[in-house]
């Protein structure tokens, strides 16, 4: 690990998940907590969460289901080694493995780590690709927040051809991304749950979680917004449960 890499420990889900994450760069937060919130696992389940960063939602998953197995797959090296650290300071090494991989790197390099009948994928992608934002200056950053030219679309090609048939994607996306979402996710997926995100209920949506299932049938179901801040600034009585480890009803039983 890089000797100017400076870490420290952050707690969420009420103390549940800890988690070991650079001072510096991108963190887990509000994002992983929603990620979480809205996907369902069921016991013997086999997760893995793409860009898994330092292992938020992947951890939170594996920690809300004893019986699920996940796989945290992240590209960088560092953050793949606290990925590990943190599968032990949660308990759950028994349950859960590592693989330092770039998901774009091909289908045989993901084929030969073993990323095939999946039941279950969560990803918080990167949300632009090289070229139409100003690249971060730090490492981690510009790693967590952009994919080379193309690269989402292939990043979705990697989900679809990792899970089963039927298998179900969990996503955070930009509001202003969806529909590059949606079109990136055809023709695999179908049977789409979107859920938009409002800083405030009278602001647009900033995000949007989408569920999606392989080779889904069902007609897109738009469900209830979520919004994250009443007007004292504070986190309305919904959000403030998820981050305390409450649930969103994914709307799985309407997208399949």
């Amino acid at each position: 690990m890089d000797s100017a890499f400076e870490v420290g420990e952050d707690a969420l889900l009420d103390g549940r998940l800890r988690l070991l994450q650079p001072r510096r760069g991108h963190r887990a937060g509000t994002d992983a907590v929603l990620l979480a919130a809205a996907a369902s696992v069921r016991p013997g389940e086999r997760i893995a969460d793409f860009g898994a960063g330092t292992g938020a939602v992947g951890l939170a998953l594996a920690a809300r289901e004893p019986s699920a197995r996940v796989i945290l797959i992240e590209r960088d090296p560092d953050l793949a080694e606290l990925c590990r650290r943190n599968l032990a300071l949660n308990g759950a090494e028994g349950r859960g493995e590592v693989l330092c991989l770039d998901l774009l790197a091909g289908r045989a390099a993901r084929e030969g780590a073993g990323l095939a009948g999946l039941d279950l994928v969560v990803t918080n992608p990167p949300f632009v690709e090289a070229g139409e934002a100003p690249r971060s200056p730090e490492r981690l950053r510009a790693n967590a927040h952009e994919l080379p030219p193309g690269g989402f679309r292939r990043w979705l090609e990697a989900a679809a051809d990792a899970l089963r048939h039927r298998g179900r994607l969990g996503m955070i996306q930009r509001a202003d991304r969806l529909v590059t979402s949606l079109d990136g996710l055809r023709p695999a997926f179908g049977g789409f749950t979107l859920r938009p995100v409002h800083p405030r209920a009278d602001a647009p949506a900033i995000r949007v979680l989408v569920g999606a299932v392989r080779a889904g049938r069902a007609a897109p179901v738009l469900l209830p917004p979520l919004v994250l801040h009443g007007a004292d600034g504070r986190f309305t009585p919904e959000a403030e449960a998820l981050h305390r480890g409450g649930l969103l009803d994914d709307g799985a039983s309407a997208g399949t």
